[in-house]
């Protein structure tokens, strides 16, 4: 049988996308399956949270991001637009938010699907890579909904139907992680244990092994 966990996931934080081809790699060469469980970025969740911060992190964050994704040849930028509106001096979240909503309701949609992880991935390329200007016009998301094996028009069609029922998952993913002892994305959670951030990959492979993770045949 194969062994399963949990992966709590924003669209709007550059370590969920720089864990998220490394994940896409795991399950392809061991038996194991990944839940995506989208939840709503802190801008959205407590917005209050950027006046609170030190004023030293945000600096400390595209250092950060940078060098991983050199040391780990991943193609990076910062997104543009961002899918946050936030004032970039101030770091005020606007009121009017046009693009993270759609995104997670859509990422909930992928995961019903059971194609949430190949969504992840194509979307997080589209909007992260830096290769891509105005990710949210044109065809840019259809194509990746469509090389993840979903159809985007389909699931706009279904989330506008019934947002606040893809709104009510995202929280419960959201409850779920705080059950688990964390706040933070990328969260992996296994067997309630969560390793929080794209440096835990390793060592919750290590956890699996133990568990009998194996390769696939």
């Amino acid at each position: 049988m194969a062994l399963e966990f949990d992966l709590f996931y924003s669209f709007r934080s550059p370590y969920s996308y720089l864990a998220t081809g490394r994940i896409v790699d795991l399950e392809k060469k061991y038996d194991v399956s990944v839940n995506l469980r989208p939840v709503y970025p802190l801008a959205v969740r407590k917005p209050d949270f950027f006046k609170e911060v030190n004023p030293l992190w945000p600096r400390y964050l595209f250092m950060d991001i940078i060098r991983i994704s050199q040391m780990l040849e991943i193609p990076m930028g910062w997104p543009q637009p961002d899918p946050i509106v936030q004032d970039p001096e101030t770091l005020q979240i606007a009121k009017d938010q046009p693009y993270i909503y759609r995104l997670v309701r859509l990422g909930v949609a992928a995961a019903l699907e059971g194609k949430g992880l190949a969504f992840a991935d194509e979307v997080s390329r589209v909007i992260w890579s830096g290769e891509i200007q105005n990710w949210h016009e044109g065809d840019h998301l259809e194509k990746a909904a469509g090389r993840a094996g979903l159809n985007l028009a389909e699931m706009d069609k279904a989330v506008e139907a019934k947002p606040d029922h893809y709104d009510g998952i995202a929280e419960e993913n959201q409850n779920a992680l705080n059950e688990a002892g964390h706040w933070g994305v990328p969260t992996m959670v296994f067997n309630g244990e969560p390793f929080f951030g794209q440096d835990r990959i390793d060592l919750l492979v290590w956890r699996l092994k133990q568990n009998g993770l194996a390769e696939r045949k």
